[in-house]
């Protein structure tokens, strides 16, 4: 069986980023696929580990190839999906959690053949004052940058009632908890347990032969 496909969209600074790294601490077995992205390594940074960091030029030979499960340009720099990595942690059975812009998501959502398996989860900062402290305190933006990234928040935040959960990101513990809870639950509803519920019930059959004598 294949795992779920989960995915985590925010306006930037919403904290999606770090609120994946708690909860890959919490569920350790989740996957976890790297994006690609134009933008500048900020520091701190690590290749591969936020984000694999290619050119413009090789971007665009990724896109026509159809090397994306989703890409967009967001704030004036490409962002995309490995569709090769997704699908080989997909296909393993395990569940994959991607951290994508509202564009990205919106995307993979729009996919058929990705129904059934997809669940979408907004993270929300508690308000806009909050989202503009967070991006200035980070301070990896300049002053264009910030304005850009704050007036297209606006626009963002929008989106929240086209995903299946909502979190607002508050405080990060508990945020991450919630994010946790809802992967947990979803990984026990009946359709994602097909395989186990049926070899319960062979059993089951199984057993009343020993009562047939009965």
């Amino acid at each position: 069986m294949k795992g779920n496909l989960i995915i985590i969209s925010s306006p930037s600074g919403g904290g999606k980023g770090t609120l994946i790294r708690e909860v890959r601490e919490i569920l350790p077995d989740l996957g976890y696929s790297c994006s690609h992205t134009t933008r500048p390594q900020r520091f701190g940074e690590e290749e591969g580990r936020e984000y694999f960091f290619i050119s413009e030029n090789e971007f665009r030979q990724r896109i026509e190839g159809g090397d994306f499960l989703e890409y967009a340009n967001v704030h004036g720099n490409f962002y995309g999906t490995s569709l090769a990595e997704s699908r080989k942690i997909f296909n393993a059975g395990r569940d994959l959690i991607v951290e994508v812009d509202v564009q990205g998501a919106l995307q993979i959502m729009e996919k058929p053949e990705l129904e059934g398996s997809r669940i979408s989860i907004f993270i929300l900062p508690p308000s806009f004052e909050v989202l503009r402290a967070r991006l200035t305190a980070r301070a990896t933006e300049d002053q264009d940058e910030l304005r850009i990234r704050l007036k297209n928040s606006f626009n963002e935040v929008m989106h929240y009632s086209k995903f299946d959960y909502v979190i607002v990101n508050q405080d990060l513990p508990v945020a991450a908890r919630q994010l946790a809870a809802i992967i947990t639950a979803e990984r026990q509803t009946t359709d994602r347990q097909t395989s186990a519920i049926q070899g319960i019930l062979d059993s089951f059959d199984a057993s009343r032969h020993l009562f047939e004598g009965d």
